[in-house]
């Protein structure tokens, strides 16, 4: 149950057509990616990379990139990739965390501990060089379904980072249930603009279209002229909301280019109800928004054919099982808020190096706590209205921060909001909204808005207006910043 060798199956049923298509000109085959991770394996296997081997990746990218976390799979090695923007002092962690057989760094800058073999991405010289000059062609070797194919640190937003262990039957499973829930299909051009150390760019998106044997519009990083340059040639868009608010900012967006496209997806982070609104109004498209996380990897997805409701995520997917819950871990009644919880072939098999994290999140009956706040309705369908950590509780009162950022997100002006809970001497937490606006913003101004739509204790007491957000990689607003820099606003 090695996934590599379905990839390989259809690599070599669809040699001839494109694979990659680069913005410089590059393209690539599927017969050359088959090559090209072919000879990447015989690489890695060079360095003494083998099965169970941890592989770190720091690198840009490049098509070699996806052939180093192909041929990572191929030979059973364990693919762990992070983001291209930590330091050294960052990188130290996943060092030591990981203790990898090889670290993959971008170039010669980088550093490692003794211990670590590492070799750089660069042309001359690197790994690619070693894959060109490769002539060993390990075979694909048998894997479990419970066997680690990748290790995916979480974000780090509220501590540091933990890596989930995703086997190969969690990447097959997710994939097959995208590929029937977005209908993929033989004539389509994915649209890639997402970074590939998450699982959003490299799991969700690669797969769907590695899977499907279709062609992948290549893009380096999120671009808005080269996306809208690529637009009249996609049919599927993958991105975070800050990609669609960006694109909305550029008033060449509109109905024409997306004459050919059929499906905007959204995720990593909420995506507002007003920019679905505006998205649908000039493009005629309804974004359709998923949820998911690195230790599950996609749990559920508005649906293709039929209602997208701005401001929920939708049903769960095939297999895949979602409950809400209160503290005493019993389901709560339809629409009542608690903690998300979800069960299926999707799961991570836990945290590497943590029994104790592992432990905590996961109950006796199989099921896993996501650590969001929800609630589902009757139908079934799903709305996130927060982390639990991010919750505040201000005078005994449980305030959702998504709750009061959706309706100061429907204030003239205000183009974004995060809502945080900052220490206060009275109310033991307080609740301060951080805002992004197009002009002056008072306190007045903001509590008579608010005054109609929200109970007057989830008002913030402190409205801060900043030029943008702190946000992260994926776009998720890097909340705990948020709290540090105005901890001391009420002392």
């Amino acid at each position: 149950m090695n996934f590599y060798g379905r990839l390989e199956s259809v690599f070599r049923a669809s040699a001839q057509s494109p694979a990659l298509l680069c913005p410089d000109g590059e393209r690539w085959s599927y017969a050359k990616a088959l090559d090209a991770t072919e000879r990447m394996a015989g690489a890695l296997a060079g360095l003494g990379v083998g099965v169970g081997s941890r592989v770190l990746a720091q690198v840009e990218k490049t098509p070699e990139a996806v052939a180093l976390y192909l041929a990572c799979l191929k030979i059973g090695a364990v693919y762990a990739p992070v983001n291209t923007a930590y330091t050294a002092v960052e990188l130290a962690h996943f060092l030591a965390d990981l203790q990898p057989a090889l670290f993959v760094a971008n170039a010669a800058g980088a550093s490692a501990d003794s211990a670590t073999r590492m070799v750089t991405m660069d042309a001359r010289g690197g790994l690619p060089a070693l894959a060109e000059q490769s002539t060993a062609r390990p075979r694909t070797v048998r894997r479990n379904a419970d066997d680690i194919a990748a290790i995916i640190y979480t974000s780090g937003t509220t501590g540091r980072p933990k890596g989930a262990m995703l086997a190969h039957g969690n990447l097959a499973s997710n994939a097959d249930a995208l590929l029937a829930c977005w209908g993929w299909r033989s004539d389509d051009v994915l649209l890639h603009a997402l970074p590939l150390f998450h699982v959003h760019g490299l799991f969700v998106a690669l797969h769907c279209a590695l899977l499907s044997g279709t062609s992948i519009i290549f893009l380096p990083k999120f671009d808005p002229p080269a996306v809208l340059r690529a637009l009249p040639r996609a049919t599927v868009m993958m991105g975070v909301p800050t990609f669609y608010t960006r694109l909305l900012a550029v008033e060449a967006f509109d109905a024409a280019l997306c004459r050919r496209m059929r499906l905007f997806i959204s995720g990593s982070a909420p995506l507002g109800e007003r920019t679905f609104h505006a998205f649908e109004e000039r493009t005629g498209f309804r974004i359709l928004e998923r949820y998911g996380m690195s230790e599950t990897l996609m749990n559920t997805s508005n649906p293709l054919a039929g209602e997208r409701v701005a401001g929920t995520v939708g049903f769960p997917l095939p297999g895949v099982e979602v409950r809400v819950v209160g503290a005493d871990c019993e389901p709560v009644p339809s629409g009542a808020v608690g903690g998300i919880e979800v069960r299926g072939a999707n799961v991570c098999k836990g945290y590497w190096r943590r029994p104790e994290a592992t432990r905590e999140e996961f109950r006796g009956d199989g099921f896993f706590a996501t650590g969001d706040l929800g609630a589902l309705d009757g139908e079934g369908r799903l709305t996130i209205v927060g982390r639990a950590k991010d919750v505040v509780i201000s005078g005994g009162y449980n305030i959702y921060p998504k709750e009061v950022e959706t309706a100061l997100d429907e204030m003239p002006g205000v183009v974004e909001s995060a809502v945080i809970g900052v220490p206060h001497a009275d109310f033991g937490e307080a609740v301060v909204a951080v805002v992004v606006t197009e002009k002056s913003l008072s306190q007045r101004c903001v509590d008579a808005f608010l005054g109609g739509r929200l109970a007057r204790y989830k008002h913030p007491k402190r409205v801060v207006v900043v030029a943008e957000l702190p946000r992260n990689a994926m776009g998720k607003v890097r909340k705990n910043a948020l709290q540090h820099a105005y901890r001391g606003l009420f002392s």
